[in-house]
């Protein structure tokens, strides 16, 4: 078993930047995908980015150039760089990761969410 803890959002100004990170803990084997999902009030949630085991990366076109997604696997952490945030980035990101159990079993996993706004 695996959580996923988030951490560093919060209310910011449009054009100013966040960093979000994303602790893995528990009986953790390896990590494969991991990405950043986030909802807006009544809204479908959504992919923003995504890194794998072997650093490939994956955008939203709405983030393309703003936002840096990366990993450092011996925290077992991800991390998304947000720049020059609009008002339409405010919502509620989720953390996400196919995690490999020390038991050798894969499983998805989400995050609690934590709140990005951006208002003047």
């Amino acid at each position: 078993q695996a959580q996923l803890v988030e951490s560093g959002g919060g209310l910011v100004q449009p054009g100013e930047s966040l960093r979000l990170s994303c602790a893995a803990s528990g009986s953790i084997f390896s990590i494969n995908t991991m990405g950043w999902y986030r909802q807006a009030p009544g809204q479908q949630r959504d992919l923003v980015a995504s890194i794998t085991r072997g650093g490939t990366t994956n955008y939203a076109d709405s983030v393309k150039g703003r936002f840096t997604i990366s990993r450092d696997d011996r925290k077992n952490t991800v991390y998304l760089q947000m720049n020059s945030l609009k008002p339409e980035d405010t919502a509620v990101y989720y953390c996400n990761a196919d995690i490999k159990s020390t038991s050798r079993s894969l499983r998805n996993y989400w995050g609690p969410g934590i709140q990005v706004t951006v208002s003047s």
